[in-house]
């Protein structure tokens, strides 16, 4: 009897769904300032939670793809299974179905471009770009050390910001702001993800910001990313950016502790928990900052 998965479950492994509750906390944050300012919108918000969702997946499928093109997935790869470097589909298969995504998200887009013109075009098309960028085409950014700040610039301020812009069609300060702890933490999720595979990513010649950075240095990036996410938030109710009620992100709090802990006392294959609990606490802390504005 073979042990090969289904289509459908070929598929589920290819799209990573762990990933996807970051993906949506940029999302969620800047849903929850226009709601504050009595800008929300559904449909806008719900086509940027789709948009958010389809962006991560095509990215994880590009990545599948591209790296095993690359010879940077081997066997001896610790993350879980890689569909194309497993023999379940073929990289042509699964590079059509990072077309079929991206494709859909771009039409999803075209809503967006609608409401509120070329801005939201070039922010979908570099968005795009930079998914597949990330370990496709002649420089791909990841294996180059830039991964991590496009992740910020995408996860975090285009994520938080363009959510709020579609509904308000304007980018409030406090947007813009809470824009950098959620871009941290999803930051942060990569480092993780560059720390477990930091040997193998430097044999296979893939020159993440973990590699150029070395073992220690990059613990030392995962503490500030978090740290100085979870810092910002009182001082920005001390500058009166957002109200009080936004401090009770830091509910999130005892999940990152633990992540925490993972991150710098693990290695190798343990550290797959700490992706999925960094995940948790990006999604958790803006849904706390939501339910913080509720009651403010």
């Amino acid at each position: 009897m073979s042990d090969k998965p289904t289509f459908l479950q070929t598929w589920w492994l290819a799209i990573r769904p762990r990933t996807l509750p970051a993906a949506a906390s940029g999302v969620a944050m800047g849903c929850a300032l226009a709601w504050y300012d009595g800008l929300f919108q559904p449909l806008p918000a719900l086509a940027c939670l789709l948009i958010a969702l389809l962006l991560q997946i095509g990215s994880n499928v590009a990545n599948d793809v591209f790296d095993f093109e690359r010879g940077t997935d081997t066997p001896e790869r610790l993350g879980p299974v890689r569909v194309t470097q497993a023999g379940y589909l073929t990289p042509t298969q699964v590079k059509r179905g990072m077309y079929a995504i991206f494709g859909l998200a771009a039409l999803l887009g075209l809503y967006l471009a609608a409401l509120r013109g070329w801005t939201v075009i070039w922010l979908g098309a570099a968005a795009i770009l930079s998914a597949v960028a990330y370990t496709g085409g002649p420089y791909p950014l990841g294996y180059h050390g830039l991964g991590d700040v496009f992740v910020f610039l995408f996860f975090g301020l285009a994520a938080v910001a363009g959510t709020y812009f579609v509904q308000a069609g304007s980018v409030s300060m406090a947007a813009w702001w809470m824009a950098v702890p959620i871009g941290l933490i999803v930051t942060a999720i990569l480092v993780v993800n560059n720390l477990r595979d930091l040997e193998n990513d430097r044999t296979a010649g893939k020159h993440t910001l973990a590699v150029r950075l070395g073992e220690h240095g990059t613990k030392m990036e995962y503490i500030l990313c978090v740290g100085f996410a979870y810092f910002l938030v009182p001082l920005l109710v001390l500058m009166k950016v957002i109200p009080i009620g936004g401090l009770l992100a830091w509910a999130s709090l005892p999940i990152a502790f633990r992540t925490l802990g993972v991150v710098t006392t693990q290695k190798g294959r343990p550290l797959n928990a700490a992706l999925a609990g960094t995940g948790q606490a990006a999604f958790l802390f803006s849904l706390f900052f939501w339910l913080g504005l509720l009651v403010s």
